[in-house]
């Protein structure tokens, strides 16, 4: 799972077992260390009506209604995007880049633009 963040703009983005494990956990996290401090980032499933997000003691927690996730996974939908307030959030499974990168991208689903082999 990465994290975008731009502005107000919050982006969550899972690969095909992100959002395995997500579908059949309901929660799913990471965490990136900066030496003294931890910063743990989440998704989690709830029970309210749209995407939402909480941060407090350096964890970050997008909420995704559990309708929307069941849908998710059981379809080719990308994603989900919602404006929280002042922030925009958005939820997407991560595509394979069409340029080189360096980045393993087994576990990234096919990129709707690319040409078949």
């Amino acid at each position: 799972m990465k994290i975008r963040i731009k502005g107000n703009s919050l982006r969550y983005r899972l690969t095909k077992s992100d959002v395995e494990t997500f579908s059949r956990n309901g929660y799913i996290e990471e965490a990136i260390d900066f030496g003294n401090h931890m910063l743990i980032y989440a998704l989690q499933q709830n029970n309210l009506n749209n995407l939402s997000v909480i941060l407090e003691n350096n964890k970050m927690t997008l909420f995704m209604p559990k309708v929307m996730a069941n849908e998710w996974d059981a379809s080719d939908r990308v994603g989900f995007e919602y404006r929280y307030n002042n922030l925009f959030l958005l939820v997407e499974k991560d595509f394979k880049c069409l340029d080189n990168v360096a980045e393993d991208q087994s576990d990234n689903y096919p990129n709707p633009l690319s040409k078949p082999a």
